[in-house]
């Protein structure tokens, strides 16, 4: 039994691209950065930080483009696909990325308001949170998180346009 799983839970350290492939797909490329923090035989606290390349397909892709922003929490689920290709000085270049399966967007601060809100599964707008009387705590205010979660295409390496 194989088993090919990415799950990371980070910030994008960048507006994610969107393109679109010859063929008409749609893909959408960012890194999303993922942080560790210990404390060390001495006592001091340390953190190292790494970044991941992120590559979202389909509708998903739009999805992404048009909701997350530099700075965004997010969950991603995929799988990690290494990919080769020869550079404008004839070395061998490799990277590998993991090819998101499901994004799942963290929670947005009060100051970002989008025009028209997440999206909870793919095109279904989610209603905003009705006001519950009087003492309501904080945990009733927050709002829920929104899952993208969309049946993926396989991936063919010629449709990748970088």
């Amino acid at each position: 039994m194989n088993l090919n799983k990415a799950l990371l839970i980070g910030r994008i350290t960048a507006d994610p691209q969107l393109r679109t492939t010859p063929g008409g797909q749609s893909v959408s490329a960012f890194s999303v950065a993922t942080n560790r923090v210990w404390t060390d035989k001495a006592g001091a606290k340390q953190e190292s930080v790494e970044f991941h390349n992120i590559v979202v397909w389909g509708r998903q892709a739009e999805i992404v483009t048009q909701y997350l922003t530099k700075g965004s929490m997010v969950l991603i689920e995929g799988r990690l696909q290494t990919r080769s290709w020869q550079g404008k000085d004839g070395q061998e270049r490799r990277t590998t990325e993991i090819i998101a399966e499901r994004v799942q967007f963290g929670p947005r601060s009060a100051s970002s308001q989008p025009s028209q809100g997440y999206g909870g599964q793919a095109g279904q707008a989610r209603p905003a949170a009705g006001k519950q009387g009087g003492g309501e705590s904080q945990a009733t205010k927050e709002e829920e998180v929104p899952t993208v979660n969309l049946d993926s295409e396989e991936v063919k390496p010629e449709d990748l346009p970088f």
